[in-house]
């Protein structure tokens, strides 16, 4: 049924669930899996405000912190396919909402399920900080399997 699986990681512990619940999922039927870790933008305001502060080249420096911390994700996350003899194939994709790239790089792929992990996020934190799982799965048209 499932052919090509797209997990969505960003390192935290949910999202490292989701890997390991994904490459399982993957193995047990045989399908290839993208894993995807996705950085956001920039905000405009903090790069103004570093600047002001005197550190040079702002924009620069969080461009390759971003750039550090998705290659330590997704070297992490392509260890675990690896060691279970999943065909694996990493992507960064870079100053991007999460949802709408998740959604994106699933279609691209011809990803035919999403598995990311949930935050389990509540009440006015739900409502303030919006949940990627529930954009994903309110917007996209892919499966989706969410990893608690």
């Amino acid at each position: 049924m499932y052919k090509k699986i797209l997990i969505s990681t960003d390192g935290s512990k949910f999202g490292t669930k989701a890997v390991t619940h994904g490459v399982n999922l993957a193995k047990s039927v045989g399908a290839a899996v993208t894993i995807v870790a996705v950085t956001e933008r920039w905000s405009a305001i903090d790069m103004a405000r570093k600047a002001k502060s005197g550190k040079a080249n702002p924009v620069d420096a969080y461009e390759q912190a971003a750039d550090a911390a998705a290659n330590k994700i997704l070297a992490e996350a392509e260890a675990v396919a690896t060691k279970d003899g999943v065909k694996v194939e990493c992507l960064h994709v870079r100053d991007q909402h999460p949802a709408e790239a998740i959604m994106t790089t699933a279609n691209n792929k011809k990803s035919n399920l999403i598995v990311l992990g949930s935050h389990g996020r509540r009440g006015i934190a739900k409502i303030l900080m919006g949940s990627v799982a529930s954009e994903v799965i309110t917007h996209g048209s892919i499966p989706v399997l969410v990893v608690k």
